[in-house]
């Protein structure tokens, strides 16, 4: 008797996931999260909407992965920034990173967490409060940081490392804003040095 051959399940993805993210974070990174259509996403991944859905999730989920990749690639700059020996290192750290991801001579110019989703309707709530715990997360990773050289003497001893946090993010996050405008390296550099004159603010 003829014994017919089992075909193997499922098939093989065909293509590869970590290169298809890359592509969808530059997506995200250029249009943001609603400007981002499936169709658009799924055309630079290279895949169709349902290898997307399979491997990815649905768009918020894609949109999340990407935030990840995000945080471990461009924007490593911030952790790898609070290793720095004195808060002004960490501070100088910070913008020059800033100034460095935001203005890339390849890819978008801006920041993904900062404009990924400021304006967005209920489809993109979600997308919305992710980015603003992520962007929660870098300030009290800063305050802490700043708390730190409190105590170490590194900072005067009335210094509030809340406010100094808060003030040195929105500076950054200005930075961002203004790098997606097409305001060049230079002159974002020039601005960045022109803060870190005075530091610690007054």
């Amino acid at each position: 008797m003829k014994t017919e051959r089992r075909r193997p399940t499922g098939r093989p993805r065909g293509f590869d996931a970590d290169e298809a993210l890359e592509r969808a974070l530059l997506v995200f990174w250029e249009q943001g999260y609603e400007g981002a259509s499936l169709a658009t996403l799924t055309g630079a991944m290279g895949i169709s909407t349902t290898s997307m859905y399979a491997t990815f999730g649905n768009k918020e989920e894609l949109f999340r992965k990407a935030l990840e990749r995000y945080t471990e690639g461009p924007s490593a700059y911030l952790a790898q920034a609070l290793e720095e020996p004195t808060a002004l290192d960490v501070a100088t750290a910070i913008l020059a990173g800033t100034v460095r991801t935001t203005t890339r001579p390849t890819g978008p110019n801006g920041c993904l967490g900062v404009q990924g989703a400021l304006a967005t309707g209920d489809p993109g709530a979600e997308a919305r409060k992710l980015l603003v715990a992520w962007r929660d997360n870098g300030y009290a990773d800063v305050r802490d940081r700043f708390a730190r050289a409190v105590d170490d003497g590194d900072l005067p001893p009335e210094t509030d490392p809340a406010l100094l946090a808060r003030y040195l993010t929105a500076l950054a996050y200005g930075i961002a804003v203004q790098a997606a405008s097409g305001v060049g390296r230079d002159e974002l550099q020039e601005m960045a040095d022109a803060a870190l004159r005075a530091w610690p603010p007054a």
